[in-house]
Parts: C-alpha cells; sequence; structure tokens
C-alpha cells in the first residue's frame, strides 16, 4: 500500500467546492423560475374570472371593465386592459412575479369571455 505523495493531499477540495457552488446557484434559480411559473398560472386564472365578471356585469348592464378590475384586483392583479366588442369582453391582467437574480419580472394573461353562439344543431 502506498501513501499519498503529500502535495496532493486537498486537492479535491476547490474542485468540490466549485460543484457546490454551481448546484446551490442552480437550486435557486430553478427555484425562483417555479415560482415565476406559479404566478403566470395565478395571473391567468385571474384573467379568467375577471373576463367572466366583465361579461356577466355586460349582461347585467353594469360597467364591465369596472367588473374585472375589481375582480383581477380581489385575485392579486391589476388590470392592464379591457375591451368590449358587442357582447364579449377581452381583458389583459397584469401581476408582479417574485425576483429572479435581482429583478422584479411581471407576467401577464389576456382571457375572452362572452356568450355562448349559438351553432348549427347536430
Amino acid at each position: 500500500m502506498s501513501r499519498p505523495r503529500r502535495d496532493q493531499r486537498g486537492s479535491a477540495t476547490v474542485p468540490a467546492l466549485g460543484l457546490v457552488g454551481v448546484l446551490a446557484f442552480t437550486t435557486v434559480l430553478v427555484a425562483a423560475l417555479g415560482g415565476v411559473v406559479a404566478d403566470q398560472r395565478r395571473v391567468a386564472s385571474a384573467a379568467d374570472l375577471s373576463a367572466l365578471a366583465g361579461a356577466g356585469a355586460l349582461q347585467a348592464g353594469a360597467d364591465p371593465c369596472a367588473a374585472a378590475g375589481s375582480t383581477a384586483g380581489r385575485n392579486g392583479a391589476r388590470l392592464g386592459s379591457c375591451a368590449v366588442d358587442g357582447e364579449v369582453v377581452t381583458v389583459r391582467v397584469l401581476r408582479e412575479a417574485g425576483p429572479v437574480l435581482g429583478r422584479t419580472l411581471e407576467v401577464s394573461s389576456r382571457a375572452r369571455a362572452g356568450p355562448v353562439s349559438a351553432g348549427p344543431a347536430q
């Protein structure tokens, strides 16, 4: 059995520390991106609900954009735009996502809602 030479002791420490650092950075980045994906899902749900609220308000004779904005706010988002075309309400909803690498991102989603069109009988 031979003894290792003295100048090779601890030679794996520096690459091991580098690998641990890369793995830690990758873990933090993946967790942050997972948060952004979750925020995107939340804003998509808020957009859907806001469009439905706007379409319901339009059918009831109320202001559809006010209803959509209120619903977006109750769902942790804000109304970016609202358009009414006949009986269809189209909204764009925005939400700030958590910080990724020191930058705050904004996610958005669009949704439309209105009455179901009468199609041909099948």
